[in-house]
């Protein structure tokens, strides 16, 4: 067969494929490309990895911090498959800085956080997408955690970008990743997930402490 049947093929399969990434599109990134890839993304999460489509309550405009439990590479996939809304995620700059992603990352609106320094520019540019009306997607583990019987300790950014804003928090717990602790391995290991959403946390109206042990208190419960 010739190389134009081959590539009449690929054409004609490539916009089927962009035809339904659209169609499956739900967040507005305000780019084409990241709107394709919203699509694809919860293509895979929804069929592949199984997760339920649902959805966060985050409120249709305004500012927003999501946070959930980390257990995966796999997990700020999961979050962008279950909001309406895009997500900025706050992530190490040794991952922000990987070879081949930086443009993507950048592009998503990704917050890169320097865990061997100070973290306070991190702190101010995320304030700063708040300002506008945006959500910022945090994992206040810091880390991905490997699942043990102990608590584990989880950092206070969130919730102090969330009093100095005066905004909620909305937290998600995560489970059923096929492959967790891992970063790579669990985008493609298949998984069954599940996320429960608890109600906002109004960490505006409550001291940090109070708010410190109901967050920990959701994302270190163990299913």
């Amino acid at each position: 067969m010739s190389f134009y049947f081959f590539l009449a093929v690929f054409l004609v399969v490539s916009i089927v494929a962009i035809h339904g990434c659209k169609k499956e599109n739900i967040a507005d990134w305000g780019n084409p490309m990241l709107n394709i890839f919203d699509g694809l993304n919860r293509i895979l999460c929804n069929r592949y990895h199984r997760q339920a489509k649902a959805y966060l309550s985050l409120p249709d405009s305004g500012s927003a911090v999501v946070v959930a439990n980390h257990i995966s590479g796999l997990d700020p996939f999961l979050l962008i498959a279950a909001s309406k809304r895009p997500l900025r995620f706050m992530i190490a700059r040794e991952e922000y800085e990987r070879f081949g992603l930086t443009w993507l990352f950048k592009a998503a609106g990704c917050i890169p956080v320097d865990r061997q320094k100070n973290p306070i520019d991190a702190m101010h540019e995320a304030l700063a997408v708040l300002e506008k009306g945006e959500v910022v997607a945090m994992f206040p583990h810091g880390g991905i955690q490997w699942p043990t019987h102990e608590e584990n300790t989880i950092k206070g950014g969130a919730i102090r970008l969330a009093q100095r804003k005066r905004c909620d928090l909305y937290p998600v717990f995560i489970h059923g990743v096929g492959i967790s602790g891992t970063t790579f391995f669990a985008l493609f290991g298949r998984s069954r997930v599940e996320m429960d959403f608890y109600e906002p946390i109004s960490c505006a109206e409550s001291d940090y402490k109070n708010c410190m042990a109901e967050l920990s208190k959701i994302l270190n419960v163990r299913r």
